[in-house]
């Protein structure tokens, strides 16, 4: 093997600050460089080499043997006999005489094109996540994967992992200082890789190595490495599901959420272990096709490393929690949803993040992600940090990450988490304790532009798709367009409802007289948003007790009270969410480390409030007058709103053009009313669609035999009249027929 020269190819600071994993620009230094004699100089790192040679990849020739320029590990020499750039691999001889061929990260180049470079600079990237982060790529020839991090007052990068033994002098990243943007191509490294990045400040202060942001996968927890992996592909059908999701998530459309924490939906009973996506698959998806609902929301899947967050602290935005296996598993699970005909939604934290060490806090060692000012960086109430909606990349970075779920997982829509504290400087603050806005207000006017770019984007680039903001406040046109100056969601929670239902129902029924108003009320305002009625798990946790337990009375009361409550919400108009466990009237509050009390279906009157929510699905669906104008002031009509001393009110639900109307009734006193008078608007014969007090459903069975005809006596300001049995704390559904 012919012999390098000798001489000295490479200063020794920049030896000394390569293998101190302090060099600022390595790829100044590492690679293949003209020397400044014209001669090709070549310098690698490879700290478990005792040898090192060079070899040409055209024909296979040993050029020459590398010179060892620092005692762990730096070698360098001229590339004998090349007068232009060439490709090159390096033979690695080991202590033990062994060898291996590796190509050298150094000399390939960089990935991003300049449009890339541009747009993550401009922050306008919306498929970022397809260039940083860890993306399988082949270049000249070659198949590895390319790593990408943001991380601009950095004054080093390196990748580190398994594939380099964790060591940050092997693999430092190439710095486009244009944008802060830190790069570089690995060959060989594969699917399955764990890594993290290795953060040098420009002061030489090294902080905890940090997750990937754009990571597409993570290794279970408590541990927090990266792990390469490639997207799964949709099949043919599932390309093909957005063209039917349309009509069903229209505002027109019976839309009826089951909301689920995957981890405590149900566990193998032997070990107290998680399903995987593929066991819910299998089982969750026929579980709600039974029941009838048209949409499963998920609790956040995006990688958390705490359990009691319930996954509303994600580090890992981009990577499904690998607490149920690998991404295509939860690809699968999606797949089986829609095959089913369910819509998946997905609740998404844009709202803050924690402060664990391997997370985006302090990410290349200043306040990257986060606002800087604890004033505005800092959620008091959460322990975590808020993003900077103003930084470009920042939102960018949060824009492409909604729409990767959307369009790379085949989400339906999107549930935004705490969108009230995105919205409020002062949110949770005391005077002193916030920055006002430029006008001196109030409002966080970058988080209102974000909010409203995202919403413009889902709506315009994925068919069908939806969002649903978790907005807890009165702040006007949540879910109305932006050009109307709204906020542009599709939908918002009704949380007045929930709080004002829930109060009412927690009254003995002696007492619900005196709030009568809180039944009524919400009435004043449901047409001012497109509105979804909560019940979700923020209602049945810290120590709020189960929705069973909320109502009062013994036993037999608290059911019909529960089962008198869901008919009632489901004929109030707006549309549906409901937590797990709340469809079979679970007793204990819930807790995200354990299953659901499914033994409790063994006992009757458990399997009647199931039984119950089914039927309630189902009309719900089948007829028109129920769901077709949830959202407009002409698909409701009172009957009787004023009947605080009995606790009695009543309603039309009105569709589009021919279709009936029904009528719903409401007793929330545990007296029977026999000949109770209400005013309906045509004659003929009424069918009673639903009593929640049948003895199908655990109740008395008190009601009206199927239905009653209308009698030409005037009640209520209209010309005919029913004379009903009004079962005790129940709810009737009526319709005309024929």
């Amino acid at each position: 093997m012919p012999e390098c020269p000798v001489p000295e190819l490479t200063a020794q600071s920049d030896i000394d600050a390569i293998m101190a994993a302090a060099h600022g620009d390595p790829f100044a230094v590492l690679g293949l460089h003209q020397g400044p004699d014209g001669r090709l100089v070549v310098r690698t790192v490879q700290p478990g080499a005792a040898a090192v040679a060079l070899l040409d990849i055209g024909g296979g020739t040993v050029l020459c043997a590398l010179t060892r320029r620092h005692p762990d590990g730096f070698f360098d020499g001229i590339a004998t006999g090349q007068q232009q750039p060439f490709a090159y691999r390096l033979r690695l001889t080991a202590a033990d005489g062994s060898t291996a061929e590796i190509d050298d990260p150094f000399r390939f180049p960089s990935r991003l094109g300049e449009l890339d470079l541009h747009l993550l600079g401009e922050g306008t990237h919306l498929e970022s996540w397809r260039r940083l982060g860890a993306q399988a790529a082949e270049i000249d020839g070659v198949t590895g994967t390319a790593f990408a991090v943001w991380a601009p007052n950095a004054g080093r990068v390196a990748v580190v992992g398994d594939f380099n033994g964790w060591d940050g002098r092997s693999h430092p990243m190439r710095r486009h200082p244009g944008n802060g943007v830190w790069e570089i191509f690995l060959p060989a490294v594969g699917a399955g890789a764990r890594y993290k990045y290795r953060i040098t400040t420009p002061d030489g202060a090294v902080l905890p190595l940090k997750a990937d942001p754009y990571g597409l996968a993570a290794e279970p927890p408590p541990r927090t490495a990266s792990v390469v992996a490639v997207l799964p592909a949709a099949s043919a059908a599932e390309q093909a599901w957005p063209a039917q999701r349309s009509t069903a998530q229209e505002r027109s459309a019976a839309i009826s959420i089951y909301e689920v924490h995957l981890g405590s939906w149900r566990r193998h009973p032997e070990d107290n272990s998680y399903l995987s996506w593929r066991e819910l698959a299998e089982i969750l998806v026929p579980y709600v096709v039974e029941l009838g609902f048209s949409h499963v929301e998920l609790l956040p899947v995006s990688e958390h490393p705490f359990d009691g967050s319930w996954g509303y602290q994600p580090v890992g935005l981009f990577a499904p929690t690998s607490r149920f296996g690998p991404p295509e598993d939860f690809r699968l699970l999606v797949e089986r949803c829609h095959q089913a005909g369910i819509g998946v939604l997905l609740d998404w934290v844009p709202g803050h993040f924690p402060t664990d060490p391997h997370g985006l806090g302090h990410f290349d060692g200043t306040s990257l992600y986060e606002h800087a000012d604890p004033r505005q960086g800092e959620h008091r109430d959460w322990g975590t940090l808020i993003y900077n909606y103003g930084r470009r990349e920042v939102a960018n970075f949060l824009l492409s990450n909604a729409l990767f779920w959307l369009e790379q997982y085949g989400i339906d829509g999107l549930r935004v988490d705490a969108v009230a504290s995105m919205l409020y400087l002062d949110y949770s603050r005391e005077a002193g304790d916030w920055v006002p806005n430029r006008f001196g207000g109030r409002e966080n006017l970058e988080a209102v532009d974000f909010l409203r770019r995202l919403n413009e984007l889902v709506y315009g680039r994925c068919p069908g798709a939806m969002t649903v903001a978790e907005e807890s406040t009165s702040w006007p046109g949540v879910s109305r367009p932006t050009y109307t100056g709204g906020l542009g969601f599709g939908f918002k929670w009704n949380m007045g409802w929930m709080h004002d239902s829930l109060a009412y129902m927690s009254q003995d029924p002696v007492h619900r007289r005196w709030h009568h108003d809180k039944l009524t009320f919400g009435l004043l305002y449901a047409f001012s948003e497109n509105f979804v009625l909560p019940l979700s798990h923020d209602e049945v946790v810290h120590g709020k007790g189960s929705l069973l337990e909320k109502m009062p009375g013994d036993d037999w009361q608290k059911f019909a009270n529960l089962r008198a409550y869901f008919a009632f919400m489901w004929g109030y108009p707006g549309k549906k969410l409901l937590f797990m466990g709340c469809e079979f009237g679970q007793r204990r509050e819930w807790t995200h480390d354990a299953s659901l009390d499914w033994h409790l279906l063994d006992d009757p009157r458990h399997r009647g409030v199931q039984r119950l929510i089914g039927d309630l699905n189902r009309l719900y669906r089948e007829l028109p007058a129920l769901h077709q104008r949830d959202c407009e002031g002409d698909g409701f009509e009172w009957i009787d709103c004023s009947d605080r001393d009995n606790s009695v009110i009543a309603w039309l639900r009105k569709g589009g053009e021919g279709a009936a109307p029904v009528l719903v009734v409401c007793n929330f006193t545990p007296v029977p009313r026999v000949g109770y008078r209400l005013g309906v608007p045509c004659p003929g014969f009424w069918a009673e669609l639903l009593n929640s007090d049948a003895a199908a459903y655990g109740g008395s069975g008190i009601g009206n035999l199927g239905g009653l005809s209308a009698e030409a006596v005037a009640s209520h300001g209209r010309p005919y009249s029913l004379a009903l049995c009004l079962p005790p704390l129940a709810t009737l559904f009526l319709m005309p027929s024929g």
